[in-house]
């Protein structure tokens, strides 16, 4: 399957969440959604992350929207990670990388000079009608929530 680029619509995927239930795509039609790819949990970059998504909660609900994460964490460390945090949002474990594939963000990575396959830190929002309308790759924690906002807030 091709990578999505701005413009198309994004199909429908769901996955199981912190929350216990599954989640779709679909579920958030009307809404724009946030979806924000991350590494692993517990780790710095990932916590930062987390928490400035955490305390931008009611701008973003003002923007119309609703944020969901995904790593490929299982849920009982999805539960850990959002207890310790005291995350407002669901986490979304996608153990298979199917979604994070159809976003490109499972990509072959390198740290101390060893290759393998994971999560690029990504963000991507997406309209009312399903439309992908912005992207973030390969993400800087810092200063991206508010790039973020900004962008929600045009749409």
């Amino acid at each position: 399957m091709n990578e999505l680029t701005i413009g198309q619509e994004v199909p429908d995927f769901t996955l199981p969440a912190s929350t216990g239930q599954n989640i779709s795509l679909s579920d958030y039609r009307g809404r724009k959604v946030l979806l924000y790819f991350y590494p692993k949990n517990m780790t710095p970059a990932c916590t930062q992350e987390a928490c400035e998504f955490r305390d931008a909660e009611d701008p973003i609900a003002r923007g119309n929207a609703v944020l969901l994460g995904i790593s490929t964490d299982s849920l009982a460390s999805h539960k850990k990670f959002i207890a310790k945090n005291h995350l407002p949002f669901p986490l979304l474990s996608d153990e298979e990388h199917t979604v994070s594939e159809l976003f490109g963000a499972w990509q072959l990575k390198k740290l101390y000079g060893r290759e393998f396959m994971g999560i690029v830190r990504s963000t991507f929002l997406i309209d009312e009608q399903g439309i992908l309308v912005k992207e973030w790759r390969k993400v800087r924690v810092k200063g991206h929530v508010e790039a973020v906002l900004e962008e929600i807030m045009k749409y």
